[in-house]
């Protein structure tokens, strides 16, 4: 909410007193995501509004400066807290780090949603609104194995992960690429302790293109023949294709995951083999309708019990089906995707 909003809803607040007439409070909300500009949370943030907005919500949004800014997430909450909110929506920049914090808004009442990265431990929310991030690896494993049929078996794979931290959405993204591929994934919680010849090596890009840059060219130097380069997203896949440009390497096969606008163009244009396709904007649109109907009855939301979440759904995207694994081409791909 701009000032001139702020200082306009004070004046409407004031004049209903004066003049002996009821004000209307609307309940406050929150959104807080990792970062502002990543066109995912773009999408999540246009989403939430327009559906708070419908809802006659008050929305306060807040991003951290960084992919893995626990401290703005922990003072968006405190703010959320101070103010009364009714409940928010996060993307937990650190799984585990927050839960504390998280604990606290419930104990103070409010109704937490987790949005896309699922909290360490999952329950520690109210509810988790996500993509099944697994199966969206494994889609993206499965394809890359079936594209390279029997050469599977000869692959060297270069992991570009999101952060240090290994936050939920890193860990199972990363892991269902390896699980789809056929690598076997040791502590199902944690990357980096396989003992599969084909890894290469796993780096972390924040999520980010430049990262991605940074991240294959340390990989390369380690691994110069690599022919296959798993992403986080497809900012870090468009990074690492650049890198391999810039090496002389132009027949390295690359998914990601997300299914923004400008991935799904990647994709058509063969820089991106295949993404799995999420959806920020329902995962938004789902919390805040959550929210308002727990402010108007005290009702949680219910969510998948085997999965424990929500799945808010992933296709694979691709213009190179291979049988047996379910995928969209970019035509429609392209109708889907956000940013």
């Amino acid at each position: 909410m701009n000032r001139f909003w702020k200082s306009a809803a004070v004046s409407a607040v004031l004049f209903g007193l004066a003049s002996g007439s009821s004000a209307y409070a609307q309940d406050i909300v929150g959104l807080i995501t990792k970062t502002e500009g990543n066109p995912f949370f773009v999408k999540m943030r246009e989403g939430a509004q327009v559906k708070a907005e419908e809802l006659g919500l008050d929305l306060r949004t807040y991003a951290g400066d960084f992919d893995g800014d626990n401290e703005s997430q922990i003072a968006a909450i405190e703010s959320l807290i101070a103010v009364g909110a009714k409940g928010f929506a996060i993307v937990p920049s650190d799984s585990s780090a927050i839960v504390p914090t998280i604990q606290q808004a419930r104990d103070a009442g409010l109704l937490v949603i987790v949005l896309d990265t699922p909290l360490d431990p999952m329950d520690a929310a109210d509810a988790t609104f996500a993509t099944d991030n697994r199966q969206a690896g494994r889609l993206i494993g499965q394809w890359a194995a079936g594209t390279l049929g029997d050469e599977a078996a000869n692959a060297k794979i270069g992991f570009l992960d999101l952060a240090t931290n290994q936050p939920t959405v890193d860990y199972l993204r990363d892991q269902g690429f390896m699980e789809g591929f056929g690598i076997d994934v040791k502590d199902p919680n944690r990357y980096g302790d396989e003992d599969d010849p084909r890894i290469c090596g796993h780096e972390v890009t924040g999520g980010a293109e430049e990262g991605g840059v940074t991240a294959m060219e340390t990989l390369l130097q380690r691994c110069p023949d690599i022919n296959v380069v798993y992403a986080i997203n497809e900012p870090a896949a468009a990074g690492g294709y650049q890198a391999l440009q810039s090496a002389g390497k132009d027949d390295v096969l690359i998914v990601a995951v997300d299914g923004g606008c400008p991935g799904v163009q990647n994709v058509k244009e063969g820089i991106i083999g295949a993404t799995s396709q999420q959806y920020p904007l329902d995962m938004a649109s789902l919390a805040m309708e959550a929210i308002a109907k727990f402010a108007a009855d005290g009702t949680k939301p219910e969510v998948d019990p085997e999965l424990g979440f929500y799945d808010t759904g992933a296709r694979l995207v691709t213009d190179a089906p291979v049988e047996g694994v379910e995928s969209i081409d970019t035509t429609e791909g392209a109708e889907l995707c956000w940013g």
